[in-house]
């Protein structure tokens, strides 16, 4: 379904969201407050668009690794930073977030865009992103969640379940991933069950910053 989409991706993932998902990016790598020498495991990375985020604030030494298992998402993320300046500080390759292939404690920080949800096991997928770090390592989790704000809620449930759905089927012609784009938000936990699974995987200092009316939640967590 993903490689299906990819061509289109990007232009949806702007277009359905008004542009703010380049807003919940940057707020999340300020968040994240990674040093210039980092290096940085971006997993379920797509198109690569919050690795390129982290690389922007790096400097010369640090580095982002981009991962995610299909490989025409991959491909495009590849063609957006062939010969810019950044090309040198990112490395990308096809891998499964279930089954992370690097050694323990590589990373100082780990993070994923709107990708955990779509993770088979999350449990398994937070352990993954959890054993790559260093003591002290971050995990910085990007993700939806249901809002429950009063007047905004409604509105964007409306959105969210019923106009989305149809423009992203128009324009991708592909009418089952933006059905399962709603169906998939609304599975995934709720906050404090999230930040407990969190827990559960090993994490500590478990906290989260939402964003546009708790539309979207920054989950961040230490490895001790």
């Amino acid at each position: 379904m993903f490689a299906r989409i990819a061509p289109r991706y990007d232009f949806l993932n702007h277009l359905l969201s008004l542009n703010v998902d380049r807003y919940w990016r940057r707020k999340s790598v300020t968040l994240a407050a990674a040093q210039p020498d980092a290096q940085i495991l971006d997993v379920c990375c797509g198109t690569g668009d919050l690795a390129i985020e982290f690389a922007h604030r790096l400097g010369p030494n640090g580095r982002v690794t981009g991962t995610d298992f299909v490989a025409p998402m991959l491909e495009l993320f590849r063609a957006k930073v062939a010969g810019t300046a950044l090309e040198h500080k990112l490395n990308i390759s096809q891998a499964d977030t279930l089954a992370l292939p690097f050694a323990d404690e590589s990373f100082n920080l780990t993070s994923v865009a709107f990708g955990i949800r779509n993770v088979a096991d999350l449990e398994r997928g937070l352990r993954e992103m959890r054993r790559v770090l260093y003591p002290g390592g971050k995990a910085v989790i990007l993700e939806f969640n249901d809002t429950h704000h009063p007047v905004f809620g409604p509105l964007f449930k409306l959105y969210f379940s019923k106009i989305l759905p149809r423009l992203g089927a128009l324009i991708s012609r592909d009418s089952r991933a933006y059905t399962y784009l709603p169906d998939s938000v609304g599975k995934f936990p709720p906050r404090p069950a999230f930040l407990k699974l969190m827990e559960q995987s090993g994490f500590s200092n478990c906290h989260v910053h939402s964003m546009t009316f708790g539309v979207v939640s920054c989950f961040i967590g230490t490895k001790p």
